[in-house]
């Protein structure tokens, strides 16, 4: 069995504890929980009352339960995939060499698109432009107008979609960026599965949309579905599941270390997300830590369901466009423009 053949395999469980990246992503999420605990007090400095207005502990602790599904879901696309014949992402980068070179580049490109949101959004004077709409899955209650909605889609879709797919599509093919499905049937089945238990997950949590009226829904849903896969989905499924995934695995011929990395830039690329707060040092730090916390566990689950596809679609209909975001942000659309 060759490298790249090897990279594709999931170990057993036995063999997966001796994974080193394992256990420094364990160490890693328990050093997070830790200095949460200890810098961040009695409430977490946050710009959204659901975060800080609890105790901490408890905040932490239902973020921790997150992992525990993501874990869940994991398993059950390993289970649907188990007698699939799956090409292997990382033999679609033509060399490690390669892919370190592009690596650097689309980090180092990804960093500058943070801070070009994050100037553009507080030169207009709203939020900064972060890969969530301020309010989007963790609710903040500050006002958002729809220039600015339309804007922060409008951006993202370019910075982190439409210019490395232009960059890179005249370097790959469709099928080496992992936009061609190599099972059409196969992928339909793990999109399904997952989609329901993901929106029954969420339905449970959060059910405010079916308190909408209907022509609110009707209204409300497509225009949430529209701007959410513009300014959030297609950037993640771009930068993360087409480009950084598969060079994380070409780099390491590991699977957790790559499911690892692709939840790691995930969770970066959140840091200007509306509730985060930078007023001090320590607030930066407890607002790095808990993004880090809040949203490597997702990151992680769609760089998994991408290497075990080969497909980057199935993670966007699978596990974001629909479930969370259209269940999950219609109501606040339907606030932010008037939808009655």
């Amino acid at each position: 069995m060759t490298r790249a053949e090897d990279s594709q395999v999931i170990d057993p469980p036995t063999r997966l504890l001796r994974r080193g990246s394992l256990w420094l992503g364990a160490a890693g999420w328990a050093s997070a929980n830790l200095a949460l605990l200890a810098i961040g007090g009695g409430h977490l400095p946050f710009h959204a009352s659901t975060l800080a207005d609890p105790p901490a502990p408890g905040v932490i602790a239902r973020t921790d339960l997150m992992f525990l599904e993501v874990f869940g879901l994991m398993a059950i696309v390993q289970l649907l995939t188990r007698r699939r014949v799956v090409p292997d992402v990382a033999s679609r980068v033509p060399s490690q060499a390669v892919a370190a070179r592009e690596t650097r580049l689309m980090i180092g490109y990804g960093l500058l698109a943070m801070a070009g949101g994050y100037l553009l959004g507080r030169g207009l004077g709203w939020h900064a432009i972060g890969f969530h709409l301020d309010g989007m899955v963790v609710r903040t209650g500050q006002p958002v107008v729809p220039v600015e909605a339309i804007t922060w889609a409008a951006y993202n879709l370019t910075a982190y979609a439409v210019l490395p797919l232009i960059y890179f599509r005249r370097r790959y093919s469709r099928e080496q960026l992992n936009l061609r499905s190599a099972d059409r049937r196969a992928d339909l089945l793990v999109v399904i599965v997952v989609l329901v238990i993901e929106s029954t997950v969420q339905l449970s949590l959060n059910a405010a949309i079916l308190h909408l009226t209907g022509r609110q829904i009707l209204i409300g849903a497509p225009l949430t579905f529209l701007l959410s896969f513009a300014g959030t989905v297609l950037p993640t499924m771009v930068f993360v599941a087409c480009v950084l995934t598969p060079r994380y695995l070409k780099l390491t011929g590991s699977v957790p270390a790559s499911v690892i990395l692709g939840g790691l830039t995930y969770a970066a690329l959140h840091v200007f997300d509306g509730w985060t707060s930078f007023r001090s040092p320590v607030d930066a730090l407890l607002s790095v830590l808990f993004v880090l916390l809040f949203y490597t566990g997702p990151g992680m689950f769609k760089a998994f369901i991408t290497i075990r596809t080969a497909n980057a679609w199935t993670h966007v209909w699978a596990y974001h466009a629909i479930a969370p975001h259209t269940l999950l942000d219609t109501n606040m659309f339907v606030k932010i423009f008037g939808i009655r």
